[in-house]
C-alpha cells in the first residue's frame, strides 16, 4: 500500500486492527514510537493511541515507556507479566475529598476491586471542575487507565463542560454520587448515587412522628448534596400538610467561622418566632456546630430543640450525640466498581445503568424525647394515619 492510498492519508479513519498493525510495522521500522507523534500521523488523538499501546503491551507485543512504546526487551518483565494479567484492568477514581465521606466511599471501591482482580488509582480533587478534569487527564496521560470513577464538580459553565468531556472520553466513565442534569445529553455516563431527598424525607417523617410539626432545613448550597436533602425535605413537608411558608429554611454558603455564631442566632430567633421546635442540617459538622451553639445560648437538645444531622460522619461525636441520616457510603464505591467492571466486560452491548441506593437513618439522643405539638394521646393515632399518607408520597 502506497503513501498515497493509506487511509490516513485519504481521509478514511483506521479501524482498530488496522491502527494496531500500522503501529507494530512503525515500530519494526523505527525502533520505537511516541504516542503524540503517532496520533498525529494517523489523524487520531492521543488516548486512542495509548489505548492501542496498552493492549499490544498485554499481549506481550510492545514494552510501554513513558509517552510511547518499544519493541519488546528481553530485560523489559513487565511485557511478559502483563501477558498474564490480561484480563484484569486498571480503574481511575477521582474524589473531592479524602478526609470526609469519601474515605469510605474509597475503602468499598478497594473492597470491591480486589475481590474482582482489578486495581483502582485514586487521586484526590476538590470541589472545583478545573482540577477534577486536571487529576482526571493525568490519570489518563500517566496511568493507562481503562475506566474512570469520578465525582465531579458540576456547578456552572465549566461544570457543565466537564460533564461533556467525560461523556466524550473513549473509555467507560462512572460518576459517584453525582447524576448528570436533563440538560446535559451525557447519555455514555452511567452512575451510583445515594437518593438523599429519599433520606431527608426519611429525617423528617422521624421528627414528625416525634411529634414535631414545625420542622425546620439548614443546608451549605455550595454542597453538591444539600439541593437533593431540600428537594426531599419540602417533598415530605408537603406530603405531611406542613406548610413551607413560614417554615425556616436558610442557607450558609459562603459563611466564615466568625459568621457563623449570627447566623445561628438568626436561625434560633426564626425558630422562635415561627414555634418550629426541630431542625434538619446538612451537614454533619455543621449539625456539630449548631448543637454545640444551642447548648450554649440554652437551648436545651433536644428539650427545646430536635436536630437530625446528615451525613453520619462525626454526628455521634456531639453531646448530645446526634441522630443522623447514613448513606451507605461503602456500597457506593462498591457498586460503581461493580458498574465498572461489567461495563468493561460487556463492552457497548451493555444497556447504560443509573442506581440509585437509600440511606438509613440512625436514631441518637438528639431527636428522641424532645417537644411535642399534640398531646401524647393524639399524636398515637394520627401519627399512624400521616405516617401511612406520608410513605405512600414518598
Amino acid at each position: 500500500m502506497t503513501s498515497e492510498n493509506t487511509p490516513e492519508a485519504s481521509g478514511r479513519p483506521l479501524f482498530s486492527l488496522q491502527r494496531r498493525e500500522r503501529l507494530m510495522d512503525e515500530l519494526r521500522a523505527h525502533g520505537s514510537i511516541t504516542v503524540s507523534g503517532i496520533a498525529a500521523k494517523f489523524g487520531v488523538s492521543e488516548l486512542t493511541i495509548r489505548r492501542d499501546v496498552n493492549q499490544l503491551a498485554d499481549e506481550g507485543l510492545v514494552s510501554r515507556v513513558h509517552g510511547g512504546a518499544t519493541l519488546p526487551s528481553p530485560l523489559d518483565r513487565s511485557a511478559s507479566g502483563s501477558h498474564q494479567q490480561a484480563h484484569t484492568y486498571s480503574i481511575g477514581m477521582v474524589v473531592p475529598s479524602l478526609d470526609y465521606y469519601w474515605p469510605q466511599v474509597i475503602s468499598g471501591a478497594r473492597a470491591e476491586a480486589e475481590e474482582q482482580n482489578l486495581r483502582i488509582l485514586v487521586r484526590g480533587s476538590a470541589y472545583d471542575a478545573a482540577d477534577n478534569r486536571k487529576q482526571v487527564q493525568a490519570l489518563l496521560d500517566h496511568q493507562n487507565i481503562d475506566g474512570l470513577i469520578v465525582a465531579p464538580d458540576m456547578t456552572g459553565a465549566e461544570g457543565q463542560e466537564l460533564l461533556r468531556w467525560l461523556n466524550a472520553l473513549p473509555i467507560p466513565v462512572v460518576l459517584a454520587e453525582r447524576r448528570s442534569p436533563g440538560e446535559i445529553p451525557a447519555h455514555r455516563l452511567e452512575w451510583v448515587a445515594t437518593d438523599h431527598a429519599f433520606g431527608a424525607g426519611v429525617a423528617v417523617r422521624h421528627l414528625w412522628q416525634e411529634g414535631h410539626r414545625k420542622i425546620g432545613c439548614l443546608t451549605d448550597s455550595s454542597s453538591p448534596t444539600s439541593p437533593h436533602v431540600v428537594r426531599g425535605w419540602k417533598q415530605a413537608m408537603a406530603a405531611l400538610k406542613i406548610p413551607l411558608e413560614g417554615s425556616v429554611s436558610e442557607d450558609s454558603a459562603g459563611l466564615g467561622n466568625g459568621d457563623r455564631s449570627e447566623h445561628f442566632d438568626r436561625i434560633l430567633e426564626l425558630c422562635r418566632d415561627t414555634g418550629t421546635t426541630a431542625m434538619l442540617v446538612h451537614s454533619d459538622t455543621q449539625a456539630v456546630a449548631f448543637v454545640q451553639h444551642c447548648v450554649d445560648h440554652g437551648v436545651d437538645v433536644p428539650g427545646s430543640m430536635s436536630i437530625v444531622g446528615y451525613d453520619d460522619e462525626v454526628a455521634y461525636l456531639a453531646e448530645p450525640a446526634i441522630s443522623a441520616v447514613r448513606p451507605p457510603k461503602r456500597y457506593v464505591g462498591r457498586v460503581a466498581v461493580q458498574l465498572m467492571a461489567a461495563r468493561l466486560a460487556e463492552g457497548r452491548m451493555r444497556p447504560v445503568h443509573r442506581v440509585e441506593l437509600n440511606p438509613e437513618l440512625v436514631v441518637r439522643d438528639s431527636s428522641v424525647g424532645g417537644p411535642r405539638n399534640v398531646t401524647a394521646g393524639s399524636l398515637q393515632g394520627s401519627a399512624a394515619q400521616d405516617s401511612q399518607e406520608l410513605e405512600g408520597s414518598l
